[in-house]
Order: structure tokens, then C-alpha cells, then sequence
């Protein structure tokens, strides 16, 4: 194990820099004087820095941090290095039944949209395993492809028979926080920050999982009931995540190896270094998104997707 305290405090650092250049960088560049000019509401600055660039950054952290959480969570419990929600198409079917509560009930708060996330994220994994039983790591893999390629068909045919929602639907779908305020700041802050420590409350129960049932079970685990509120837990942040800014590429598959080749696989500095690896992923990604060809802004997701994309097809050699 590499001094993973050290590790911490260099990634903590390096999200704080990223932060700092997502306020400073986008379509217009904002110097130092220009942010503290921008602070005051009649100042040119204000809307660009308030209400754009500020919830942009904290929604990426906490979605970036929820998604990477989740991943090592079902990793955990599922003792697979393929599994994580997107991979098992747990956000395409959250994802289905947000672009479905969208285009069907209109009129719905989009604060229900998370819980109702929630139950497409569980529904969907239920199917998966009565599916898989116990299959090997690929094939589980291989079925959730399978059934995100079901769950993209019907959101397609939702799409298609309301047309006068197509646009916002496809920029939601491709995972984006492109239009995303303090409204969605408002939606994602009690539901995400409510689950996230939720996670440091597991880390023992994880470590002892990893050296399988029977053994955690001699050392006092409660497996089936550890195994259970573990999942329940990361489909309801990747549900939240994937209710606000849609479903956003590999983070949850990307983050959790990254952080364990930098940390190791104890779960008290794996799940923190996770979080802040997934942050500044997704922060990256949004910063990216809008600088690389400004005024066109490209959705973050397809950046996560470029990146993670190469790096699931290298875990699918290793697996075989």
C-alpha cells in the first residue's frame, strides 16, 4: 500500500485546483479580480459565476463522488472487477424511468424524480441477478449489456412517440450538466449527502466480504443483511446521480480501480480516495466539456465514455 493519507491529501489538492479552474474557465475567461468583482449581484460577472459556474461544481462533485461510491459498493458485495451500476445497466434503467416521469407526467416535481430513479435502479438489478444466478464476472458483464441495449430501445420508442421533448431528452441521456442550477443543486443535496457517509459506515463489513461468506460470516458479519443494505445503498446514489445529470459514462466502474491502485483495497481509504478520484473525473469532464470549443459545449458523458470505454474493454482481457 502506497502512504494513502498522503495519496488522499494530494487528490483532495487536486480537486481543489480543478474547482478552481472550472470557476475561472469557459466560454468567457474570468480573471482574479473579475471573481471578486463577480461576488457582488449588480456586477456583469454575477449570473456567469452564481448561477452558472457554481452549481455546475457542486453538482459534479457530489454526482462524480455518489457515482464513484456506488461503484466500489457493488464491486464489494458482488466481488466482480466488472461490476459496477452502469456496467450492470442500473443507470440506463434509472435513467428510462426519469426520461419516462419526464415525457409521460410532465407536470411532476422534479424532486421525485431520485426516488423514482431509485426504484427503476432496484427493479433493474433485481432482473439482472434473477437473470445471471451465479454466473462468472463476464457473463454478468455481458448481460447487462444486454438489457442497457433493452432499456435504450424503450427509451428510444419514448422518444420517438414525443417528439416535442426529443431535444432535452437526448441532452439528458448523454450526461450532461449543461443547464443544471440551484434547483438541481436543491434536488441532489439532501439525497446525495444523506447517502454519502452512509458508505464509511460499511468499510469493515466490506473489508471482512472480501475474504468470502463464510469467513466474514465466522467474524460476525450479518452477510445477507450487509449485502443487501450495501446494494440498496449504491443503487440509490447512482439512482440520484442519474435523476440529475443523467446517466454519466464509466465513473463508477473508472474511479474504484484507479483509487485501488493508489491506495489499496482497504475499504476506509478506499471509499474517501474513490469519492475524490470520481469528483475530479466528472469535474474534469464538465471542464473539458466546456472549454475545448467554446460556445459549443459538449455533454460531459461523452468525455467519461471516451475515457472509460478503453479502460472496461482492458478489464475485459484481464477477465479472460
Amino acid at each position: 500500500m502506497k502512504k494513502p493519507a498522503l495519496t488522499l491529501t494530494i487528490l483532495l489538492a487536486l480537486v481543489m485546483i480543478v474547482m478552481l479552474l472550472s470557476v475561472r474557465y469557459g466560454s468567457e475567461t474570468l480573471s482574479f479580480a473579475d471573481l471578486q468583482r463577480a461576488l457582488r449581484p449588480g456586477d456583469s460577472h454575477y449570473f456567469a459565476l452564481m448561477e452558472y459556474r457554481l452549481p455546475r461544481i457542486l453538482l459534479a462533485l457530489l454526482v462524480g463522488a455518489a457515482l464513484a461510491l456506488s461503484g466500489v459498493l457493488v464491486q464489494g458485495v458482488v466481488r466482480n472487477p466488472l461490476a459496477s451500476p452502469e456496467i450492470l445497466g442500473v443507470n440506463h434503467a434509472a435513467g428510462l424511468m426519469s426520461i419516462g416521469t419526464l415525457m409521460l407526467f410532465p407536470a411532476l416535481p422534479v424532486m421525485w424524480l431520485p426516488l423514482l430513479a431509485f426504484i427503476g435502479a432496484v427493479l433493474a438489478f433485481a432482473v439482472l441477478r434473477l437473470a445471471a444466478g451465479s454466473s462468472t464476472p463476464l457473463r454478468l458483464a455481458l448481460l447487462g449489456v444486454a438489457l442497457t441495449a433493452l432499456y435504450a430501445s424503450v427509451t428510444d420508442y419514448l422518444m420517438l412517440s414525443h417528439p416535442l421533448e426529443i431535444n432535452q431528452a437526448l441532452m439528458w441521456l448523454t450526461g450532461s450538466l449543461w443547464g443544471r442550477g440551484w434547483a438541481f443543486v436543491y434536488v441532489a443535496l439532501p439525497w446525495l449527502l444523506l447517502l454519502l457517509p452512509l458508505g464509511m459506515l460499511l468499510c469493515r463489513r466490506l473489508d471482512l466480504l472480501v475474504l468470502g461468506e463464510e469467513q466474514a460470516a465466522t467474524l460476525g458479519v450479518n452477510v445477507r443483511r450487509t449485502q443487501r443494505l450495501t446494494l440498496l445503498l449504491a443503487l440509490a446514489l447512482a439512482a440520484g446521480s442519474v435523476a440529475v445529470c443523467g446517466p454519466l459514462s464509466f465513473i463508477g466502474l473508472l474511479a474504484p480501480h484507479l483509487t485501488r491502485r493508489l491506495v489499496g483495497g482497504r475499504h476506509h481509504w478506499l471509499i474517501p480516495g474513490a469519492m475524490l478520484v470520481g469528483a475530479l473525473l466528472l469535474l474534469l469532464a464538465d471542464l473539458l466539456a466546456r472549454t475545448l470549443h467554446p460556445p459549443l459545449e459538449l455533454p460531459a458523458g461523452i468525455l467519461t465514455a471516451c475515457i472509460g470505454a478503453p479502460y472496461f474493454f482492458w478489464l475485459l482481457m484481464r477477465t479472460r
